[in-house]
């Protein structure tokens, strides 16, 4: 029974569940409920919010809420207790370390700031990167992940891009296939003129924003409220290469898509048609791609009947058939490994 009431009904006193609210109010109100309807709820036995009633077994009798009260009172006493003395011990470790770092030479590394900076909340990040953009003189690399962009999204850094092309900066923008199909980057596209070249792949890496090779900002949470400005060398040389790498592989905005050589199948299905070989659910393919996950269906059931599939079992036979499992597969090297990786 005590097992049983501490998987299904994991919480304190302090928060009951609905179910043991109902019961110890009713037994509050009336003295005393009959055993079996605290039997769907065994946490108030676990607590020590009902017990049995030693006139007669077959009934439990509540605890006064007064004492509950002073019992929860004297556990967060407890609880504060022990934080202060955690506390305590921490300021004492602090001021150890501390004594111990004035006796260590600065390295020459230590006058230019975190090699790894936690950037939290959207003020903070655009701060950071409107500081790393005013100081930037050369390049600006970013790869633009999630489809069509907003163009509130492009018209929020346009004054960032004006103020780069002013001094000279030459920009590079990798986005997905999709992007091409919004009208806000051609028109952003066409206000920057030569300062910015875009080029476009099927997926791209997460995002990335890179400043004259010497900083880097990438997300730190999957909402993007959260970013890491990155300064140490070695870690903006490898995301620099990267990018270079998946740039040679990309197609110019300017240029048309390759053609699949398969009538009735366009580039973005035969995108899709690899993903599904790879065994990807659909919500991840259209993550990847950039797209909706309806946009993406609707791709795979055209992809159906072209291949003539009546099941997702036997699109995956056609695909293989028509050779789609292995057509969108480009081999990227990444920087320091020998053996290709898939993108």
């Amino acid at each position: 029974m005590a097992g049983r009431g501490t998987d299904e009904h994991p919480h304190g006193a302090d928060r009951l569940c609905d179910a043991g609210d109902r019961v110890y109010s009713r037994a509050v109100r009336r003295g005393r409920v009959p055993r079996r309807d605290a039997e769907p709820v065994p946490c108030l036995m676990e607590l020590a919010l009902l017990h049995p009633d030693p006139d007669d077994m077959d009934w439990l009798v509540p605890t006064a809420p007064q004492e509950v009260m002073t019992r929860l009172l004297r556990g967060m006493y407890d609880e504060v207790s022990a934080s202060q003395r955690r506390v305590g011990s921490a300021v004492a470790a602090f001021e150890w370390y501390a004594g111990l770092g004035h006796q260590v030479p600065a390295s020459p590394s230590a006058t230019e700031g975190p090699a790894i900076r936690v950037l939290d909340g959207l003020a903070r990040i655009q701060a950071s990167m409107d500081e790393a953009a005013q100081a930037c003189t050369t390049e600006v690399l970013t790869v633009q992940p999630g489809g069509i962009r907003r163009e509130a999204e492009l018209s929020e850094g346009l004054h960032r891009a004006t103020a780069l092309r002013g001094r000279g900066v030459r920009m590079r923008d990798l986005y997905t296939h999709v992007a091409r199909h919004g009208q806000g980057l051609h028109t952003y596209l066409e206000l920057m003129g030569d300062a910015v070249e875009a080029r476009t792949l099927d997926e791209v890496i997460e995002r990335l924003i890179l400043f004259d090779r010497t900083v880097a900002f990438i997300p730190a949470n999957a909402e993007r409220t959260m970013a890491l400005e990155l300064r140490h060398p070695a870690l903006v040389e490898y995301l620099g290469t990267v990018f270079e790498r998946l740039w040679r592989l990309a197609i110019p905005l300017t240029a048309p898509l390759p053609d699949t050589g398969i009538e009735g199948i366009s580039h973005r299905e035969q995108s899709i048609a690899a993903l599904l070989a790879e065994g990807h659910q659909d919500a991840v393919i259209a993550e990847r791609l950039g797209i909706s996950v309806r946009t993406c269906r609707a791709h795979i059931a055209r992809l159906s009947e072209t291949l003539g599939a009546a099941s997702r079992t036997q699109l995956g036979v056609r695909i293989a058939q028509a050779g789609l499992d292995g057509a969108r597969r480009t081999m990227v090297t990444l920087p320091g490994r020998e053996s290709p990786s898939a993108r």
